[in-house]
């Protein structure tokens, strides 16, 4: 029920993002979900991929700083209050949201929100127990994002 998210250090300079997204490019992978957050001296850019354990061996073999994470993948009802309904989930089994990020879902009136939890497996159990869809590999992830320009 969980998937695997890939987060880049990244110096807060110009070209470094473009950096890796070449060697991803260059490997053939496929980025379908992306945040980027930065600080003053560093960005995290934290991302799903179509191949998690081979973008990890080319960005290191490129002297790129990743670390893989699992997260969770929840397909939603894209309309006002579905973001609360599962907000109030976790909440009410006191699961702590440490970030999210979230895209429209190629299914009309669907989206794709990723959290990272504290308690992974609690969050599962709760949100499972409420019918929550919850996207158990990268693959039924990808087929859910809608980018605009595809």
């Amino acid at each position: 029920m969980v998937i695997k998210q890939l987060s880049v250090f990244l110096e807060n300079s110009p070209g470094r993002l473009k950096a890796a997204t070449k060697v991803l490019a260059e490997a053939k992978i496929n980025m379908r979900a992306l945040t980027l957050a930065d600080t003053a001296d560093f960005g995290v850019l934290r991302m799903i991929v179509d191949k998690p354990e081979e973008a990890v061996s080319v960005l290191k073999k490129n002297h790129f700083a990743v670390k893989m994470t699992e997260v969770l993948a929840v397909e939603m009802d894209d309309t006002p209050g579905g973001l609360n309904t599962v907000l109030e989930i976790l909440e009410g089994h006191d699961v702590n949201i440490e970030y999210m990020y979230a895209f429209m879902g190629s299914k009309p009136r669907k989206a794709l929100v990723i959290f990272r939890v504290d308690q992974l497996e609690k969050a599962i159990d709760c949100l499972s127990k409420e019918d929550i869809r919850l996207i158990s590999t990268e693959k039924e992830a990808e087929e859910l994002i809608h980018f605009c320009w595809e």
